[in-house]
Parts: structure tokens; sequence; C-alpha cells
């Protein structure tokens, strides 16, 4: 695949789910001849949805490659998911663009998720093309799109072409800088016929015409003038001045036409060609030096020294794992070594490969620009940077998307638990969204992720790549108990008289609260030689004991100081035994008189929304015990800070999606313990004794 990186174009499509991005991939392949046959989601011929998870839901869930060859170019198609649950697979997968393809179905306008994906374009400062697709549906209104996009996204929306018709009579597009019109047949063959403008369109082509050179003129001060002056602009001048525009991402040109029917592809496919830059056009990519904060500058060159991003890993249990890169400097041969400067580790690896769909190409040898995956890589994960070791240097990768559900996991089949978190451990390489934690105060294995389907087709795809299945729980709230007065002088005697040796022990405690987050004190007082000293650990393992389980609902005691100062000790039947258990004894005793209560574990949360759901969001944390600690706006957006206990927030995920009608996101992390109202306390203790 010999080429120059000047011809390249790194182009993602982007969108909210069910645009119709996967389709329009499928019209590019087959329209530059990279596929014989039009393939499709609907009836599993994809070339890019292929996994069994993608054609049962018959959605794309994981970014998917492959390219084709189009005017002498070789444009680079990274067809990314659209689902909310599957984001920040979009997000990263951006890194390796240079340009964004912005699908906006004709029927429903712009959603929640184009504007996620919009903003996450904004991140990279992507320059972006507006493909209005579905023109051929029943409801489908560009007009309408192009007032949408202008005032949502703020931008100076510019169409270059304007549907023939709408809905049935969809037949093709007029072309205002070269002012002509294409008409397709509407066969998916992508095949059109050039003609005249037809007359009943000639005043709104006039008309639609001017906007778009008057938002192209405003890139170029000496085109801008000739334009005010009233001199005639050629189509070089206005489409040179374009390809500034798109680059600058002053103007964001549109396209319309229909994936399915293959109508208006083509030109799409021209205007990614002339308008998106290649990967040299940016001169120089800054990073760090390992270890430091010292700023290096890479020029986007053949020559300069290897470096390239991971920017995916794809885990699969035949190929082992494949690590997808963006080489963003020099060049990389097959059969070579090369250094990760986040691990600091030498990496070597056989084959180059292109992914083209569900298959890998082998190639010899990679430059600035090329998507290329290497197999088999042992240290190196999503968002490390692979370099010369020579030059090594780091780029800082885009953050995924925070987890935002969790569930308790378990394995299906007793026994099979080790395999199953092995397992896990290799989709997680693949998916940096999921996290597996071990939570220490309930022993479960927490699974979260961004959504409710991305943990369903987690396990989905868990049992078919590695034959083990697992069970998705309700997660346990890991609650406390603790003490809210001091009593003093409890006094508590162990004795056991059976035949032979008897056991006997005495302690006497004195037991006060501490304040919230203080742990457990234990103070050794003892005068005198009632209690031998060697019996002193004893009693202190037996309170650390007493401490895992209170008295309550057998939750974990804490906060709370015990004074150990006298007791009563018997030469033979005295032991470290019989000492632990008086201290077990004497602090269940002490504790049940001393005002025991729960404690609840309580989040700190930010939610943003838009200003419209903001009066329904806060009337519903306030139903959830929430309290609203303060608000920030952002943009068009407004960002509630509140405290809520964990317990009403488990799968909170799920509620703020039906509140804000999907446009709201929220980041959750443990903020502090809190006591619980008497009322669900008692509850909850009653609960807890009906279990054991």
């Amino acid at each position: 695949m010999d080429k120059n990186a000047k011809q390249l174009r790194n182009i993602a499509l982007i969108a909210h789910g069910g645009s119709g991005k996967t389709s329009l991939a499928e019209a590019m392949l087959f329209n530059a001849k990279a596929t014989t046959r039009l393939g499709k989601v609907d009836d599993s011929t994809s070339n890019f949805d292929f996994e069994p998870e993608e054609i049962k839901r018959k959605a794309t869930l994981s970014t998917s490659f492959h390219h084709c060859n189009w005017k002498k170019h070789i444009i680079n198609i990274i067809d990314t998911p659209g689902d909310d649950n599957f984001l920040s697979d979009a997000k990263l997968s951006l890194q390796a663009a240079d340009g964004a393809i912005v699908i906006i179905d004709a029927t429903s306008g712009v959603k929640v998720g184009t504007e996620k994906v919009w903003g996450f374009a904004d991140e990279q400062q992507l320059p972006r093309i507006v493909f209005v697709n579905k023109m051929d549906r029943e409801r489908a209104d560009f007009y309408k799109i192009v007032e949408e996009a202008s005032r949502i996204f703020e931008i100076k929306a510019t169409p270059l072409f304007l549907p023939i018709g709408e809905e049935d009579d969809f037949s093709g597009l007029v072309d205002l800088i070269k002012q002509k019109a294409y008409t397709y047949s509407k066969d998916g063959s992508g095949k059109f016929e050039t003609s005249e403008i037809p007359a009943d369109m000639e005043e709104t082509v006039n008309e639609w015409r001017e906007k778009m050179i008057e938002n192209i003129v405003e890139v170029n001060d000496d085109l801008m003038e000739k334009y005010l002056e009233g001199e005639e602009l050629s189509d070089e001048e206005i489409e040179e001045t374009l390809t500034q525009g798109i680059e600058s991402g002053i103007v964001v040109p549109i396209v319309c036409g229909s994936a399915l029917l293959n109508v208006g592809v083509s030109q799409l496919m021209s205007l990614i060609v002339q308008g998106i830059p290649s990967p040299l056009q940016k001169a120089i990519k800054k990073g760090t030096a390992p270890g430091g904060e010292e700023v290096i500058e890479r020029e986007i060159t053949p020559d300069a020294p290897f470096s390239a991003l991971v920017f995916k890993t794809v885990a699969d249990p035949f190929a082992g794992k494949l690590t997808l890169l963006r080489v963003l400097s020099g060049t990389v041969q097959s059969d070579s070594t090369v250094y990760n400067a986040n691990k600091e580790v030498k990496e070597k690896f056989g084959q180059l490969l292109i992914i083209e769909g569900k298959k890998q190409k082998p190639v010899e040898m990679a430059g600035p620009g090329d998507i290329i995956a290497i197999a088999k890589l042992k240290e190196t994960a999503t968002g490390d940077t692979l370099c010369s070791a020579d030059d090594p240097i780091i780029y800082k990768p885009t953050e995924g998307l925070p987890a935002v559900i969790s569930y308790s996991i378990t394995a299906k089949v007793k026994g099979s638990e080790d395999k199953v978190f092995s397992s896990f451990a290799k989709l997680l390489e693949e998916d940096p969204t999921l996290k597996l934690e071990r939570d220490a105060a309930t022993s479960e294995v927490i699974l979260s992720g961004t959504g409710q389907i991305h943990l369903e087709t987690t396990c989905e795809k868990l049992a078919r790549k590695f034959g083990v299945e697992a069970n998705l729980n309700p997660v346990k709230v890991p609650y406390r108990e603790t003490i809210k007065k001091t009593v003093k002088g409890v006094v508590y005697r162990h004795k056991k008289q059976s035949g032979g040796r008897g056991q006997f022990a005495e302690v006497h405690f004195d037991v006060s609260p501490l304040e919230s987050d203080a742990g457990f004190q234990f103070e050794e007082a003892l005068t005198g030689m009632n209690v031998p000293r060697n019996f002193v650990p004893a009693v202190e393992k037996g309170l650390n004991e007493a401490l895992m389980s209170g008295t309550l609902g057998g939750y974990p005691v804490v906060d709370l100081k015990v004074r150990f100062y006298d007791g009563k000790s018997h030469e033979v039947d005295s032991s470290e035994m019989a000492f632990k258990m008086a201290a077990i004894m004497c602090l269940k005793k002490a504790i049940q008189e001393a005002n025991p209560t729960l404690l609840e574990p309580i989040m700190k949360m930010e939610i943003t929304v838009p200003e419209d759901a903001m009066g329904d969001v806060m009337g519903d944390l306030n139903g959830r015990r929430g309290r609203v600690l303060g608000m920030d706006s952002q943009g068009k957006y407004q960002i509630i800070k509140a405290q809520v206990p964990m317990s009403e927030v488990l799968k909170y995920a799920l509620d703020l999606n039906s509140i804000s009608a999907g446009r709201g996101t929220f980041r959750m992390e443990h903020s502090h313990y809190d006591e619980m109202p008497a009322q669900l306390a008692e509850k909850m203790t009653a609960a807890a004794k009906e279990e054991d």
C-alpha cells in the first residue's frame, strides 16, 4: 500500500445512534469499489458491524475501521458507535481522526447524542462536515435541520448542496458552487446524471448560494473585499477559500443525501478529499518528556523520530490482543522494536496490520497518519505512547467517559470465579471505561460501566469470547454502625467450667464515641496486677473481631474508643482465648447500652443538565433525600452539586436519562458517612434481623 501521507484522509463518522453512520460507511466503500455489493446493517451483511452483539442489536457497539480509494486519495473510515452506552469508544477513537462527518437524521433532527459527539469533536478541534441523511424518509426536512444545527452548535452552517425534492420525491441534489443538478437512480448504484438546475428551484438556489458565498468569504479578507465591491468570484476562488474555512473550523459545510439509497454519497466523498486536511497539515504535535513536565514539539513528517498514540485495544481470543495506534510522526516497519514511553519498556512485534472491517491485512511499513494494528504487545494499553527509544515522547490521551452504573458480579457456575475474573481482565484492556474492583467493605466484586446495556453486552461478550458466564446483581450498600453516647464501667466475665481445664477472664471497659472517620482507638490503662499484660494483645484482637459485625444489622462498627482499665484473671484457667472471648462479649454489651446507630454512605454528585430540566432534576434529588450544595453554569448547561445517600442513587444513570430525556450526565464519588434517619434505620435493622 504505497502512498503519500498527503493523499490520506482520516475521517470519523459520528452521530446519535441510528442516524445511519454505518450505512454511509458502506456506501462509501461501495462507491470506491472497495466492496462489490452494498453492505447493509439490517440484513447483517455490514463490513463494519460484524460482532454477534452488534448483529443482534443492529447497532454499532465498537468502533470499526476500513479504507477506500477516491480520486487518487485514500479515505480511512472510522465508524464510531452512537449509542450512549458506547460513546466513550467514539470519544477515544476520534484521536485517530483528522476530521469528522457529523450525520444528522433528516426526520428527527439534532438529538442528544449529536450534541455529545459534537462536543467530543470540539475537544479534539476537528474540522467537520455535516451530512443530512435519510432525505428519502417521511417527514424529512433539510432546511429545518440547517436551522437547528446553526442554532444548537452556534456555527456558520453552510449548505453546499440543496436537495431536489424531499421524502418520496427526493431524487438528487443541486451543487451550489458548480450550479449543476445531479439526478440519481435510486437503485443503490450511486449513479447520477448531471443537468441544469430545475426551473422551479432557481430562486431558492440563488438565495442559498448568496448565503454560502457570504459565509465562505469571511475566511479571506481579500476575497471579502472583492465580493463586497460586487466583483464576480470564480468557482476556484470559492472552493479554495471553502477549504481554508473547513480546516479552520470557521465554515461547517452541509451536504445531504440518503446513505441507504446511495444518493449524495459521492459528493460527500469528493468534499472529504478536498476539504478535510491531510495528516501532514498539522505542522507539529506537542507531547512531554517521559518523567518530566518539559514540552516536546514533534514535527509531523515521515523523517521525524517515530511516535504513535494507542487509542484502542481489541481483545481477540484467537489472535490475542490487538493494539490499534495512530502514527503521528516518523515511520515504523514490521518486525521491529518500539519503546513504550509510559511503561518505560521496549516492545518487540512481528506484523504490522491494517484493519479492513473484520479482516486484517499485513503491511510492511506505516508513516504519519496511518492507522495500524499490532498483535500481542505485552505491556501496552490504551492511552500509551509508542515511540523510538532514542527520542522518547509522551502524548496526553483523551479521557474516556466516567462509569455511572455498577453491579456486583458473580460467576454463574460455582468454581469458575478465577476464569471469570481473568477473562474480565482481558475485556478491561479492550474497554477502558469498564472498571472492576473489589469492595473491601462488602467483599463484593463490582463491575462499573457507562450504562446498563454496556454491562449487559460486556457479559455477552465474556460468554462468547471466553466461554464463561457471569451474573449481574444489585450492589450492596456498605452501611456502618457507630455509637452516640459514652458508657463507663462495662464488665463482662467469661467463665466456663467443664471437665478438665476451665476458662476464665474478666474485663472492664469504658466505651466512648469518636468524631466521624476517626476509626477505632484502643487504650490500655491497666494499673495493678489483676490482668497479666501478656493478655492485652488478645483483648485487642477480640475487639477488632467484634467490630466487624455490629449489633443492629451486622455491619462494621466504626468511630469509637475502648479504654481497657481493669479485669480479673485466674492463674490456671485464664488464657488468650478466654480474654479474647471476654473482650468480644463485653464490647457487644457496651454497644447495646451506648445508643447504637446506623451510618450510610453519602455520595458527592455533579449533575450536568440543560436549563429546562433543572427544576425536575432538583425536585427528584429532594425526593432522594439529597442536599443541593450549589450551582454552576457551563454554556447552555447547568451543573448541580449535591450530596445524596448511596442507597438512593444505585441506578441513577437510568433515572437521570428519563428525567432529562437523555441530555443529563453526572459524576459521582464517595464523600462521607452520615447518620441514617431513625425510621429508615429501624426498617433496615428489622430487615437485617429477618435475614438472619
